[in-house]
């Protein structure tokens, strides 16, 4: 009927110990195999040389006595390669049953690549009304036979088969085609980009970077669902100009996974001040970060007073208000607050008082003071609108004795980050527990305080139960 059912296609699902396929590890697989005329089934259950976590063992009912003597997936490579190379490869989500294949092929010492199609795509494309298009809900819908336990890697392989029989029974031949060719399509990469690569980032959290002409750093960014978002750059449809540019001059790209939103702000905002790429503008590297600092007295005459990020211990000072890029935006800032709220900017020495005394301020005599710099508004009380309206801006002094692990959980996997910190200066992040115990040992010694760490981090705390809090010191 279509080129696509003449050639050889593998229908697969897998079990695994959890959902990031660079660090859980397949417990179980099923392919249904179809060369034209006939229907074969293969399936294994596979010893992930790791404990399967309890809410896996609850819905697959695979436990670790089932697979103590299962051979490992090394074991099993070849021959399961061989089974897979050279045909259409179907999967009901695609990406996570092709992603770990993919790496544990390459563990294993193997290159795997296969034409994909997703069935939860293409079960989205051919009924775009309906809400819901799990594996469960399909089975329903379509009526599908019942074919064994379910949740077991062969049974989901032959539901997914008999999906796409159903389809070719009941959908017009010119209607799945199209949607089967849509869905195939390869995204038209740059000329230098390793389209392998790409097959092997994850559709979770992390960091891509793209690099230019003679390997000079393009552009950092950041993604919830990674792969998506750097093919994104290559779809043609593009959300503006930017993006087009950005596109065009791609040579390499590259990327880093993270559990969780937190690690991946943290580490875009690293890697563009380090590496600063062209294409970046915000989160760049600045020096001249600075904070007002202020403390009242009993006569109402204290002034602000701009200090640098070099000059204030963020971890001990209490009395620390607003974080600017620049002298001049702190300034301008402190203005519009008093401009806004007829504060006098002679009392906040932002303007010098005129030489003869009793003489308003220019603020006083367009009607934007209260009289501070006259006496018509005592200094004392002065000082106590300032400090109230001052305090909406006032940082967070480091609530913690000493350096903390903050504990981030990948939601579709047993496997965390911890992101060690210490006085608002994030250190680094650990992958696992020696990892992490290597990390406090031996910090990093160019690590200083960043304006955009420390308000990732102190929302972040905020956030934060005391089980995701390990104190370090």
């Amino acid at each position: 009927m279509t080129s696509l059912f003449d050639q050889p296609l593998a229908f697969v699902d897998l079990e695994t110990t959890g959902a990031n396929a660079q660090r859980d590890r397949i417990t179980e697989i099923g392919v249904v195999e179809w060369d034209g005329e006939a229907l074969s089934e293969w399936s294994t259950l596979v010893n992930p040389q790791t404990s399967i976590p309890s809410f896996i063992v609850s819905l697959t009912g695979i436990t670790d006595a089932m697979v103590a003597d299962a051979p490992t997936f090394a074991e099993l490579a070849e021959n399961l390669l061989e089974r897979l190379q050279g045909r259409v490869f179907f999967a009901h989500n695609a990406r996570f049953d092709y992603g770990f294949l993919k790496n544990e092929f390459k563990r294993a010492g193997l290159m795997f690549r296969a034409r994909t199609i997703c069935t939860v795509k293409l079960s989205r494309r051919l009924f775009p009304a309906e809400y819901k298009h799990n594996l469960d809900v399909v089975v329903a819908r379509m009526g599908l036979a019942d074919a064994g336990e379910r949740h077991r890697a062969l049974t989901d392989a032959r539901l997914i088969q008999r999906f796409l029989a159903r389809l070719r029974e009941t959908i017009d031949a010119a209607s799945l085609k199209a949607a089967l060719d849509e869905l195939s399509r390869q995204p038209a990469l740059p000329p230098g980009v390793d389209a392998d690569e790409l097959d092997d980032m994850p559709d979770g959290h992390g960091v891509y970077l793209f690099f230019g002409r003679n390997d000079l750093p393009l552009y950092v960014g950041k993604s919830n669902r990674l792969r998506r978002r750097v093919l994104a750059h290559f779809s043609g449809d593009h959300q503006s100009a930017k993006e087009m540019q950005i596109s065009q001059q791609v040579q390499r790209v590259t990327w880093i996974g993270t559990a969780g939103e937190l690690g991946a702000h943290l580490l875009e905002a690293r890697l563009i001040k380090e590496r600063q790429p062209s294409a970046n503008h915000r989160l760049r590297r600045n020096d001249e970060v600075c904070t007002w600092r202020y403390a009242p007295n009993a006569d109402g005459s204290a002034k602000p007073v701009l200090a640098l990020v070099s000059e204030v211990d963020f971890s001990r000072e209490r009395d620390l208000f607003g974080l600017y890029r620049s002298p001049r935006e702190a300034t301008n800032a402190l203005r519009r607050l008093a401009e806004d709220t007829g504060l006098c900017q002679v009392a906040l020495g932002l303007e010098r008082a005129a030489r003869r005394a009793g003489t308003p301020c220019f603020g006083m005599q367009v009607g934007k003071c209260r009289g501070a710099c006259v006496g018509k508004e005592a200094l004392p009380m002065h000082q106590a609108r300032f400090i109230t309206l001052l305090s909406r801006y006032k940082l967070m002094p480091w609530p913690y004795p000493g350096a903390i692990a903050i504990r981030e959980q990948d939601e579709n996997s047993a496997a965390c980050d911890w992101h060690v910190v210490r006085h608002w200066v994030w250190l680094g992040t650990a992958h696992t527990e020696d990892a992490l115990a290597e990390l406090i040992a031996s910090p990093p010694l160019e690590r200083h305080f960043d304006i955009d760490e420390y308000k990732m981090l102190s929302k972040a705390l905020k956030n934060l139960t005391p089980a995701n809090i390990r104190l370090l010191d």
